[in-house]
């Protein structure tokens, strides 16, 4: 399939963009600076708006209460766009001052899976969480090196998960009721060497869309985990991508600084559609 032509968007470039996340409610894009500890917000009028964190933020997902949740640096916050404040919702790792929290997503139930990362990725040392929304975190994989991307099958049957070194994309069986995972196995393989997977979104057929830092390139699996699309992206450093727009048919990007347009926020239109993006419930 011939790759359409994304578009950069007129916002400022980022570090290291991560985390596009659409919210349906305000018809907005929001995303990620993490070096930066910059959460930013593109509305559908064109109007961009910034707020300052104070710590690195990994990921965003609206917040059926109101406002955002974020995966911090040292937990899970709450942000309020309206005034621009941060509250804490509940730490994680606040006793590893060499971790951050990365990726991250909800599922139907608005649990908040979320991962962490050691800041210089030594190998295992991070873990992916769960925020329930009665706010109790559980472990539910240890010994990750660097947690990224999260989504979950339209039928909420399977969940995928991408630690970036092991240069795969995985699956785990899952349990909707509970949020428990099990049965993990791979998917797909996805980069080699210093091409490694980062974040990824699944749309509504069930296919999923993997960004590959070090690859230029979206990856396209369908749910049989065969290659499907290559998708070019004028950045080296492709970190993130997520569906999004009224009919949730447009594809966001996010880049990190290096070769080409990096740290540039990209759209297009693949013919495909996304699933609704899922808020947390606490």
């Amino acid at each position: 399939m011939v790759s359409p032509l994304l578009a950069q968007l007129p916002v400022p470039r980022a570090a290291l963009g991560e985390g596009p996340c659409w919210d349906l409610a305000e018809g907005a894009l929001y995303w990620t600076d993490i070096p930066a500890h910059r959460v930013h917000r593109l509305a559908a009028d064109g109007m961009h708006t910034a707020w300052d964190t104070g710590q690195p933020v990994g990921a965003i997902v609206p917040r059926a209460s109101g406002g955002l949740a974020l995966a911090a640096k040292d937990g899970f916050w709450a942000l309020d766009p309206g005034g621009g404040q941060l509250t804490l919702l509940t730490h994680v790792e606040a006793d590893l001052p060499g971790t951050r929290m990365n990726d991250g997503a909800c599922d139907r139930a608005g649990r908040f899976f979320a991962g962490t990362m050691a800041e210089d990725e030594s190998p295992g040392a991070g873990t992916l969480y769960r925020l329930d929304p009665d706010h109790e975190v559980t472990a539910v994989l240890r010994g990750v090196s660097i947690s990224n991307g999260i989504g979950w099958s339209p039928d909420e049957s399977r969940m995928y998960y991408v630690d970036s070194l092991t240069h795969s994309v995985d699956v785990f069986d899952y349990d909707a009721a509970s949020g428990a995972i099990g049965n993990r196995r791979v998917f797909a393989a996805a980069g080699g060497g210093e091409v490694v997977p980062d974040g990824l979104a699944v749309d509504a057929d069930g296919d999923v869309w993997v960004a590959l830092w070090g690859g230029a390139t979206i990856v396209r699996y369908g749910p049989d985990g065969r290659l499907r699309q290559t998708l070019e992206v004028p950045a080296t450093n492709v970190t993130c991508c997520a569906f999004g727009g009224p009919d949730l048919g447009t594809l966001y990007v996010t880049t990190a600084a290096g070769p080409g347009t990096g740290g540039a926020l990209f759209s297009g239109q693949p013919g495909a559609t996304g699933l609704p993006p899922n808020p947390f419930r606490g």
